[in-house]
This record gives C-alpha cells, structure tokens and sequence, in this order.
C-alpha cells in the first residue's frame, strides 16, 4: 500500500517507519491509497480552527468538495480534536460549540460523509494510518 498525500496539504501526518507515502495532487481530499484515488478513498484532514473556518466562512468552497467526496466509495473528515475540544471552545472562532457540531452533522445527512473526532494529532496519525491499510486489505484494486 502507498499513501498517497495531496501536494496542498501544510502539515502532512507523519505516518509509521515502513509505511511508502507519495506526494501527488488529488482532486478531493487530503490522503488516499495509490490506485484509489480517482473514486475509492478521499480523506479530508481538517484542524479545529480550520474546521470551524471552513464551516462558518467557507461553505460554499467546503460544500463543493463534500459534494464531491460522494463519488468515493470510502470518504470522512477527520478532524484533529475531540467533542470535547469543541465543547470547551478551544478554537478561536466567536461560534457557538453546538453550532460546529451540528454543521457537521448537517453535512453528514446532506452528504454522506462522515466526520471523524479522532483527538490529537498522534491519535489521528495513527487511526488514519489504520483506516488506510484496513480499506487496503479488504478492498485494494
């Protein structure tokens, strides 16, 4: 398996020694798995701050690409914090805790992609690594 990682994104994860990771420009998304990437893996990696931006002044940009994340057979957002980290509104965004959590579950049922709360960055390293080498294993080309 080789992970593929979007050529825009800022701060890749850094994933396990061993692990081939390739940097390429996707469509949609931030990471997939090399002969996967046209229509069965795309990963949206987002910060808290990012995601708050990006679902309170950017939503139209942002529905665009969820919009296109339904071609892909296996697609989320995964966010680098937790439920509690927005509960505590520990993003620099005057936006209501709730509200955040509730767009995303709007764009969930709108859309179909889900949104991950994986916790720390390692958390998401590790999980995301995780979720690319098990979608690899059951459903590699």
């Amino acid at each position: 398996m080789t992970i593929v990682v979007d050529t825009r994104e800022q701060t890749p994860l850094e994933f396990s020694e061993g692990v081939c990771v390739v940097r390429r420009k996707l469509d949609t998304g931030d990471y997939s798995i090399a002969g996967m990437q046209t229509d069965g893996v795309a990963i949206e990696r987002k910060s808290l701050d990012d995601l708050v931006n990006t679902v309170i002044h950017a939503k139209a940009r942002f529905a665009a690409e969820l919009a296109r994340m339904q071609a892909y057979r296996f697609r989320a957002v995964v966010i680098e914090a937790s439920v509690d980290d927005v509960m505590a509104h520990r993003y620099r965004a005057d936006v209501h805790p709730r509200s955040v959590l509730a767009l995303c579950n709007a764009a969930y049922v709108r859309y179909g992609v889900p949104f991950f709360f994986w916790g720390a960055r390692p958390h998401c390293r590790y999980l995301l690594e995780n979720l690319l080498t098990r979608i690899w294993t059951r459903h590699h080309p």
